[in-house]
Order: structure tokens, then sequence, then C-alpha cells
């Protein structure tokens, strides 16, 4: 018989803990989203990405309504324990809700903003002085 450890994430003061959803095969991030420990054990128990909305304060099958599931691969832990990566199968299907492949399609170029030929400033502010670098 096989010892098997099983990790269960920090949830913060409201019972939640942040998801980065990561593509299985290119490593792109696709998302980012929130769970509570129920929808984390629906996930690890059916196989399919399960958030909690914090706006509509409920739990959510990610493709519930669009039929856009999130079949999750491999689930991976920081090492603070206080932030999951769900690496899921998405295939061509769009995961953001703007129908887009990924939530991250706004990139920063320069100190402006580029979204379909939108353009708005973007100002960088200096480092503070009693914050090290990275």
């Amino acid at each position: 018989m096989r010892n098997v450890t099983v990790l269960i994430p920090q949830f913060n003061s409201d019972g939640l803990v942040p998801v980065v959803v990561q593509d299985v095969n290119t490593g792109a991030v696709l998302m980012l989203a929130y769970t509570d420990k129920a929808g984390f054990e629906e996930t690890l128990a059916t196989g399919y990405a399960v958030f909690f909305s914090r706006s509509r304060k409920c739990r959510w099958k990610k493709g519930e309504q669009s039929g856009n599931v999130l079949p999750v691969i491999q689930i991976s832990i920081d090492c603070d324990g206080d932030t999951i990566v769900y690496k899921v199968s998405a295939g061509f299907k769009p995961v953001c809700h703007t129908g887009k492949k990924s939530c991250f399609f706004r990139s920063v170029i320069g100190s402006s903003l580029e979204q379909a030929g939108l353009s708005l400033k973007i100002e960088i502010l200096p480092v503070h002085p009693n914050i090290s670098g990275f």
C-alpha cells in the first residue's frame, strides 16, 4: 500500500483561495479565479474546475452555461499553500467570458495599455525606497 499526502490549500479569511488557470499544453495563463473549500473538493471529485464568484457570492462550474468546461489535468499548490494552479485541457474553446482564449489578452507595451486600438496612459511610479527589489 502506498502512502499519499493530500495538500489542503490555506483559504483566506473569506474562505477563498486564488486559482491560476494554466493551459497544460502551452503553459499560457488563461484566467485567475477564486475557489472555496467546497469548490476545491468538487474539482477534486469531478475533475472539472469549480470556482467561487466573489461578485455573485456563489459557487460555479466553469462552462456551466457556455459548455466550455475546464477539465483539470493537474493541481499544484504554491510553497505558502495560499495559491493554487489548475493545469487544464482547454483545447480551442474560449476561456474568458469575452469569448477570448485567455482573460489575459491585453498587454502593457511601453507606458500604454493596448486593446483593439484603445490606448490608455499608465503612469509608472518609482519604487518606494523602503521596498526592496526582486
